[in-house]
């Protein structure tokens, strides 16, 4: 099939260079023999503005998605031009086009599906824009009737993992247990506690630092901060009394203070995976954003509950039903169900070598034969007759 498409190499500018969508969408759709033709076009702005709910944000996307919106058409236009588009493929929110232009494209005969994974807690960044499509993929179960009622047609379609890029790396084992993802949530805490019990524990990720101890880099960071227009602007929001009562209550809560010892930095892409390597246990974390603050706390499957097995690693994440959907708990990846289960498990499973090793092979076996992204799009291509020629 030729496919157009339309998507960021990483939703998270965090990370330098980071290609997560490149490695996971753009790749395994050209494994599979299609004519996958890239939009031309650097939509990192839009990522870092996607709320439009926030006045700053809403300004900047006003005045940028009309340029977006016009290369995409004339880009897409050219490309029919000259041999017919089967797909259009795109990673969009609000904030990168209007519906029009979504169904600007379907009127050429185009089939357009859009993949966001971020509905389970921004499910108002893609509101507007997931009706235009003819097809919504959907992660998050439970959001799929919330996209039915504001007319879309969402398919259930989980993530996965490129097992051309996450990978077993022949490394020596030196960490307990390691995490690696952004410091938000409830994820400081939980890291807290375990090194408070005495856990061997190690993090790397955006954030991290801001919970050390050390006020020469405290001071540091804030420095840099302050070199930045987005610096500068969180001082204005300061000194204007706009910050939000919410955001107020959020720096009243308890500080949470860890040793400099067990606090990395981002780590890029392929630093990441041969880190699964290196470690005994990888730790993952369900619940997202600032949930754990609300009356219902919302748990979602990630990429990483894929990377890690697909990596050949043990992987050890909080219990959620949908995950019993994918692995079988116990025996290919071992769930938690609160701090203390989490610390009783890694004590345990640090103990019994032999059972570790067993989970792990298991883990890796199951997600090389059912997780990879290949098999996703293929059934999928399949289910919806999309494949001219069945893939």
């Amino acid at each position: 099939m030729r496919i157009f498409y339309a998507a960021d190499d990483s939703g998270n500018t965090a990370i330098k260079n980071s290609k997560t969508w490149y490695y996971n969408l753009y790749l395994p759709l050209v494994d599979l023999g299609n004519e996958v033709i890239r939009f031309n076009y650097n939509s990192t702005l839009y990522i870092q503005n996607s709320d439009s709910s926030i006045p700053r944000k809403k300004a900047l996307i006003d005045k940028n998605r009309p340029k977006l919106e016009k290369e995409l058409l004339a880009q897409i236009r050219k490309v029919n031009l000259k041999k017919p588009i089967d797909i259009f493929f795109s990673c969009f929110d609000n904030s990168c086009c209007k519906p029009e232009v979504i169904k600007e494209i379907s009127g050429m005969g185009i089939t357009t599906m859009n993949w966001y994974c971020n509905a389970s807690y921004q499910f108002h960044l893609v509101k507007e824009i997931a009706p235009a499509y003819d097809y919504c993929l959907v992660p998050e179960k439970f959001r799929i009737n919330d996209y039915r009622k504001i007319g879309a047609n969402p398919i259930y379609f989980q993530e996965a993992a490129n097992p051309s890029i996450y990978k077993p790396y022949n490394l020596p084992i030196e960490f307990d247990v390691t995490f690696i993802g952004a410091a938000y949530g409830e994820r400081p805490e939980y890291i807290q506690y375990l090194f408070n019990q005495g856990i061997n524990i190690k993090v790397w990720g955006p954030g991290w630092k801001n919970f050390s101890v050390n006020p020469i880099l405290k001071t540091k960071r804030i420095a840099k901060k302050l070199m930045t227009a987005e610096g500068w602007q969180k001082v204005k929001e300061r000194l204007t009394g706009m910050l939000s009562e919410k955001r107020l209550s959020q720096e009243k809560d308890k500080k949470i203070i860890l040793p400099d010892k067990i606090l990395g930095s981002p780590l890029i892409d392929f630093e990441m995976i041969q880190m699964y390597s290196r470690s005994k246990i990888n730790l993952g974390f369900s619940s997202c954003g600032e949930t754990h603050k609300m009356d219902k706390r919302i748990l979602q499957i990630r990429l990483r509950d894929f990377e890690v097995p697909m990596s050949g690693r043990f992987y050890m994440v909080e219990y959620m039903p949908e995950l019993e959907e994918f692995f079988k708990i116990g025996k290919e990846i071992v769930c938690y169900h609160n701090k203390e289960d989490l610390v009783n498990k890694i004590k345990y499973y640090l103990k019994n070598d032999v059972e570790r090793e067993k989970i792990r092979q298991a883990g890796y076996k199951r997600s090389i034969s059912d997780h990879t992204w290949q098999k996703r799009f293929r059934e999928l291509f399949n289910y919806l007759k999309l494949a001219k020629n069945r893939i």
